[in-house]
């Protein structure tokens, strides 16, 4: 934590001197009430004394004013800030493969649940936009603050049934680096921050190379997180016969290593919730340096209601 304006944290010592100045009237006190040396007739005459309770006000008062001094200062602190116009691009793979049951229920099942929960994790001003690829790339919902449209998108992601057999990874990105160009009529001047998040189960095996993708999204400076999902002993049913798919994360790392994003592995449906969990917690966000001097100041006010509470309560009055 810094301060605006430093300087003012001076008038602490005024505190502390009250503080002191307080301290030094309770002991005088003190000793006045030993020379009383009747003190079975001290007892008698002089009202039932009210203990510990009589120094709460007091505490209270003084952390009031230790509490405004600070706020007077102007405390700032780092926040996380959701950047204006973000912008995030969810590509799910949705080839032959992704029926594959050893993540439960199956692959695409599971990565469609887990997109939704990361989905209503990321703030509402978010533009978040739902890429299906297989052997090519569809944009299903183009980048939008309406999440009931990207829940309904979600919903509707299916195995491909196009006859388009392979995995395009390179087209999904292009889609959605095309996406985000088009997200508004300044996006081509002033493209909004962006990044893409993409999941599959194997390698690139149709369209455009992923790294060539992936170095036209480093220079143009979005990053993209990569998961695989699925393990080594996937399997599906092709024309009547079991054919394993085992997970291939080789390319997916790659991809995420040439433009800065992170690459995830997810073996389980658990796993895969918490891999969206993680990348949510980062994406979109920016760190600035704000005010918090309205923090002490509240805390301020609430203490000074409670220094008037308490003497009101025990003494009948306000100090």
């Amino acid at each position: 934590m810094s301060f605006l304006a430093p300087g003012r944290l001076w008038l602490l010592l005024g505190v502390a001197a009250l503080l002191g100045a307080y301290l030094l009237l309770q002991r005088r006190r003190s000793r006045y009430a030993m020379r009383f040396t009747n003190l079975p007739l001290l007892e008698r005459v002089a009202a039932a004394t009210p203990g510990w309770r009589r120094h709460v006000p007091a505490g209270l008062f003084l952390s009031m004013l230790a509490l405004l001094v600070v706020g007077f200062a102007q405390p700032t602190d780092e926040v996380q800030v959701p950047r204006e116009r973000a912008t995030v691009l969810v590509a799910v793979d949705v080839s032959l493969s992704m029926h594959a049951t050893d993540v439960q229920p199956d692959r695409l099942a599971a990565a469609r649940a887990a997109a939704a929960e990361f989905v209503g994790s990321l703030p509402r001003e978010f533009n978040i936009g739902l890429i299906a690829f297989a052997g090519n790339a569809t944009v299903v919902v183009p980048p939008v603050t309406d999440r009931d449209a990207l829940r309904a998108g979600l919903d509707r992601l299916d195995i491909d049934s196009t006859g388009l057999a392979g995995t395009a990874i390179g087209e999904a990105i292009a889609a959605s680096l095309e996406a985000v160009r088009t997200l508004d009529a300044q996006a081509a001047a002033e493209p909004p921050p962006a990044r893409i998040v993409l999941l599959s189960d194997g390698a690139n095996t149709a369209g455009r190379a992923p790294d060539t993708m992936a170095a036209e999204a480093a220079a143009a400076e979005i990053p993209v997180d990569t998961i695989s999902v699925g393990t080594e002993d996937g399997e599906v049913a092709i024309g009547g016969q079991w054919q394993g798919v085992p997970v291939n994360g080789e390319t997916l790392r790659a991809v995420a290593e040439l433009t800065g994003g992170a690459y995830h592995e997810a073996g389980t449906a658990t796993e895969l919730r918490d891999v969206y969990a993680d990348i949510g917690s980062s994406v979109g966000y920016r760190s600035e340096q704000r005010d918090v001097s309205s923090r002490f100041i509240g805390f301020g006010l609430v203490l000074a209601l409670a220094t008037a509470g308490s003497s009101m309560l025990w003494f009948s009055r306000i100090p």
